[in-house]
């Protein structure tokens, strides 16, 4: 298992607590000391030089604070066995005690540096020579502040590592909604194609057929019939868009409902009969199931209004036990020569991510648009 960067000790909440509670003690243990031996108090000033250098430097700099707090603890341990009273072995037991706390050095790190401690306190005791006793009775109490030094120390790595995976976590959700909606976009941008692609392609056929009945028959009045026939398309064509955005976003009609109102508005605007029937058990549907299968119905009708004016058209809806067709048939016309177009190919990519498949082409001398949506 990889070895996990070292974490910070300057963000541990009690940080600034502890450092002063720490140096308290250091001044306390040195002002109620009793020495004689000038270099005992030698060894004590280089320890608390280098208990304080540690506190400066933590968090600036937590690998060389951490061998300044090192040292700070091996002084007092060599000079145990020679101080008159107890202030040696408080000295080094803060020290040692404070290392294992800290996050920002390894475990195995610290055991050795504390068992190093302990194995100089006996030994320090023994050739300076005092009683067994004393020297195994200050190790375990070494031994015991470095248990509960290495016990906070997995607390803090454990809080921080819990801070860490919930910053994770806020990036993840952030990018997830970001991901979300940037998907949304795409499938409002689709929509908006399609139903601006019929609106558009039934328009420019009212306004095709309107020059040519001025064109070819001067009949004016069938010529403004389909100049209000395209206004109304373009009218239409407006409120349709607001609702591709809108149905994205919350529920949409049952797809029967939507087919037969698709299928009536065609009847009516270009005048031919539009057959639709549904068979099957309907049942709900994702809202992008269904705004895509009424788009491939739009633009299969569009494009049989297109290559085959006047041509009845046939759909029908089939609920299968796993899976939703839906099939739209019109004589074949000038298919055989313009093929699917954009329209379709565009409607098959959208129907793919609805999990969806789209087929089309000719099929006894009709064209046939078949779609099938797995659910």
């Amino acid at each position: 298992m990889p070895n996990r960067p070292a974490l910070p000790d300057t963000i541990a909440p009690s940080w600034l607590v502890v450092q002063l509670l720490g140096t308290l003690f250091f001044a306390a243990t040195l002002l109620t000391a009793h020495e004689s031996d000038p270099w005992i108090w030698t060894c004590y000033g280089v320890a608390s030089a280098c208990w304080l250098g540690f506190v400066g430097f933590a968090s600036r700099a937590p690998k060389a604070a951490a061998v300044l707090l090192a040292v700070a603890g091996t002084l007092p341990a060599v000079i145990v066995g020679w101080a008159e009273d107890s202030s040696a072995i408080v000295l080094s037991v803060i020290a040692l005690g404070r290392l294992a706390t800290l996050t920002s050095v390894g475990v195995g790190a610290i055991l050795g540096i504390g068992l190093s401690d302990i194995v100089l306190v006996v030994v320090s005791h023994l050739v300076a020579g005092q009683s067994a006793a004393g020297a195994f009775s200050d190790a375990g109490v070494m031994l015991l502040l470095v248990l509960i030094g290495l016990n906070r120390r997995q607390y803090e790595v454990q809080a921080l590592q819990a801070e860490a995976l919930l910053e994770q976590t806020r990036v993840a959700q952030a990018e997830h909604a970001r991901a979300a909606a940037l998907d949304e976009r795409t499938r409002i941008a689709r929509e908006l194609h399609d139903v601006l692609a019929h609106s558009l392609g039934a328009l420019g056929v009212q306004l095709e057929l309107a020059e040519a009945l001025l064109d070819e028959r001067s009949d004016v009045d069938g010529a403004l019939k389909s100049v209000r026939r395209s206004r109304r398309l373009a009218a239409d064509g407006l409120v349709e868009a607001r609702n591709a955005v809108t149905a994205l976003r919350r529920d949409v009609l049952p797809l029967a409902d939507a087919l037969a109102a698709t299928a009536a508005a065609h009847a009516r605007d270009h005048r031919v009969s539009v057959a639709f029937d549904a068979d099957g058990e309907a049942r709900p549907l994702p809202s992008a199931v269904v705004v895509a299968l009424v788009g491939i119905a739009r633009e299969a009708l569009t494009n049989a209004g297109k290559h085959a004016p006047g041509e009845d058209v046939r759909m029908r809806l089939t609920y299968a036990p796993e899976a939703v067709r839906l099939e739209v048939r019109n004589a074949l016309g000038e298919f055989t020569r313009t093929g699917e177009g954009f329209g379709l190919a565009g409607m098959r990519e959208r129907l793919a991510l609805a999990g969806g498949t789209l087929a089309s082409g000719p099929e006894d001398g009709h064209w046939r648009v078949l779609a099938e949506v797995r659910s």
